[in-house]
């Protein structure tokens, strides 16, 4: 752009200094002794110059005015964000679709540190930021407190542990209607498949705990479908709750002192965060239990069974980017994994002195050795 503008009327101006005459003591400069037409034409030349430039720097102030804003997406966890397989799994799909974190989209993860009423107030710090779009990791509490910080942020959840529809949350899994989709693990019909599975790798059991969290859901659903496989498979249950990882200890002290022969659980997110302390205090007490999470058989519990959490969290990026691209909510079908993984540590049922029987071992997708 200089270059075009250095005529050789505004070289001429400019190369010399002003100088001082003896006669007036004015400072007077070289442009003074051009003739008049060449002085209008540099002035000319120069008013353009200044015009044309202000133009150039208003039209850059307005493009960086005009730079996107890079959506924010809203997370509230158990933990530090990336200290799962899961946080790693979710970065990864949305890697899938070209987003990468820090560039095209900035993660605002706050850690609730296992205490389920911190989940409120983080969720409504997120709302207020705001967030583009907050992705829960299961339904119960961090649903709950998502759903209270916001009703038109859309909410993404990644692994839902309960019945949407009959808790009233979604009018249907094909059409939520709300703010609210994405991902179901199937709970409910899972938690009397466990219960099976449990029976079949332990014919004899007839009493069994159920260690469950209250203060993270109501289970209402699973609860009635674990009832009813127990009666036709006559199986007592007892039930014994916790509502933090500071109250497991003494739960297993009561299942020990009622004498059940094995423990099942139901998907509490605090067995996923806190895998190797539920293992290590089953050991402890000699209990055979059955989880919903692999991540527990993989810190030495005896089984699992359900579906890929980790699949399910960078599925749930599919979610996130269609809502960035602009999809309504309300519209965007709940689906649910159609895959589920029977895990056994076959070295833990060593150590209990239990032998899986050999069709057990069989239904199971890998035996940790």
């Amino acid at each position: 752009m200089l270059f075009a503008l250095k005529s050789p009327l505004l070289l001429y101006a400019f190369r010399y200094r002003s100088e001082r005459t003896s006669a007036s003591g004015f400072a007077l400069g070289r442009f003074m002794i051009l003739p008049m037409h060449d002085r209008r034409s540099l002035l000319c030349s120069t008013l353009l110059c200044v015009g044309f430039c202000a133009f150039a720097f208003a039209a850059l102030g307005a493009t960086a005015q005009q730079t996107p804003r890079v959506p924010r997406i809203g997370f509230v966890a158990n933990a530090p964000w990336r200290s799962f397989s899961t946080h790693e799994a979710f970065l990864a799909g949305m890697r899938d679709h070209g987003y990468v974190e820090g560039r095209d989209y900035i993660m605002e993860a706050r850690n609730a540190e296992g205490k389920a009423e911190r989940f409120t107030d983080l969720s409504v710090e997120l709302a207020r930021l705001p967030v583009d779009v907050l992705l829960v990791s299961v339904c119960g509490a961090p649903l709950n407190a998502a759903r209270q910080a916001t009703q038109t942020i859309p909410i993404i959840v990644a692994t839902c542990n309960d019945d949407l529809v009959e808790s009233g949350i979604v009018k249907s899994m094909k059409r939520p209607g709300g703010n609210i989709t994405g991902l179901s693990k199937l709970s409910p019909e899972l938690a009397s498949k466990r219960l099976s599975l449990l029976k079949q790798a332990l014919p004899s059991i007839s009493n069994v705990a159920v260690l469950w969290n209250p203060g993270y859901s109501d289970f209402k659903a699973d609860w009635r479908e674990l009832k009813a496989a127990a009666q036709r498979m006559g199986i007592t249950l007892h039930s014994f709750e916790f509502r933090g990882i500071d109250d497991l200890a003494a739960a297993f002290d009561a299942m020990r002192r009622e004498h059940v022969e094995a423990m099942i659980t139901f998907s509490d997110v605090l067995s996923f965060v806190y895998a190797r302390q539920f293992a290590e205090l089953a050991a402890t007490a000699r209990l055979p239990a059955m989880y919903a999470f692999r991540e527990v058989p993989d810190a030495g519990g005896l089984m699992s069974y359900g579906p890929d959490i980790p699949d399910m969290f960078r599925h749930s990026a599919d979610y996130v980017v269609r809502i960035l691209k602009g999809a309504n909510t309300a519209d965007m079908a709940i689906e649910q994994p159609t895959k589920f993984e029977l895990v056994i540590n076959l070295k833990t049922a060593r150590t209990l002195s239990i032998t899986i029987p050999r069709n057990v071992l069989l239904q199971a997708d890998e035996r940790i050795e």
